[in-house]
């Protein structure tokens, strides 16, 4: 099997989910339906998933990966900020459990033309939803150079981020800055040797930075989480993988909100992040950094 069909933690979302007795779930992130085929699996075929993943081709290979299980199967080309809209659209109320796979698929990485890697040569794209008219190219070569530093500073946690954005600035008023390799030589002149042979690529937080700011992703994140809890029935449950500390705290922040209040609405499953055991990053390198949190949906009324 190809690593890119390989979900991270499936087995724990599978057993915190339990879909054992049937159900309604959400796969928010459903990319290329792995999540959710051993969801369907688990279950009998007793029940039924609605995926949402805002890559058109990421729908199209889950559609084929599902196809056996078409019936029990509603999957559509939309962003987890729509949650709500496409579960109501579906035809239910409530959902037995929802599922957040965060962060960027090894397919797009994998894909030169999608421009998300900094180890392939292709144009600076970035976009998950093909759709969006903004481009990575667009915020590099055309955010003033106080914002781009802010951005790949608050995004990528680098500490350079000044001294990339005036390299940035300074090679884009010669000529547009256009594909991905362009960048990372703009990259190397611009960080000091030591940090270039550091255990990080020297590119990989300024290329995160970017993604995230194209996508929006951590300020949709937040929203996402309390639409659905919201939308889960009594005792229904959330589980979220994160792949990076920015999306883990925001999830961290807000099941810990949700869970604090006088009459809380979540009851916190796990005190500690879920990591993937030595074997499954043996097997996937991709997990090495996933944490999974779980929530569960409490009665109405419970207090404290």
């Amino acid at each position: 099997m190809n690593d890119v069909h390989i979900p991270v933690l499936v087995e724990e979302i599978s057993y915190w989910l339990n879909p054992l007795l049937g159900g309604v779930y959400v796969d928010c992130t459903v990319g290329l339906g792995g999540t959710s085929l051993r969801l369907l699996e688990k279950s009998g075929k007793n029940a039924h998933i609605i995926g949402l993943d805002h890559d058109y081709q990421a729908v199209a290979i889950a559609k084929k990966t599902l196809s056996e299980y078409e019936s029990s199967v509603t999957i559509v080309h939309g962003n987890f900020s729509h949650i709500k809209d496409v579960v109501q659209n579906s035809g239910y109320e409530k959902v037995d459990g929802v599922v957040f796979d965060l962060g960027v698929s090894s397919m797009q990485l994998d894909q030169a033309e999608r421009g998300f890697s900094f180890s392939q040569s292709g144009p600076l794209d970035m976009r998950m939803d093909q759709t969006q008219k903004v481009t990575a190219a667009d915020l590099v070569n055309h955010l003033p150079e106080k914002e781009l530093a802010d951005v790949i500073f608050t995004y990528g946690e680098e500490r350079y981020s000044r001294r990339i954005a005036r390299a940035i600035v300074l090679a884009r008023n010669v000529g547009l800055i256009q594909t991905t390799q362009a960048l990372v030589a703009i990259l190397e002149g611009a960080l000091p040797y030591a940090y270039k042979k550091g255990r990080l690529h020297f590119a990989t937080r300024t290329f995160q930075a970017l993604r995230i700011r194209v996508n929006r992703e951590l300020d949709l994140l937040e929203p996402a989480l309390r639409d659905a809890v919201d939308l889960l029935k009594e005792g229904g449950r959330v589980c979220v993988v994160a792949f990076h500390s920015l999306e883990d705290r925001i999830v961290k922040q807000t099941f810990r909100s949700m869970a604090k209040r006088e009459h809380p609405r979540v009851a916190l499953l796990v005190k500690k992040p879920v990591i993937p055991s030595a074997l499954e990053i043996q097997q996937n390198p991709r997990a090495r950094s996933a944490k999974l949190r779980v929530a569960e949906r409490l009665p109405e009324g419970v207090t404290l």
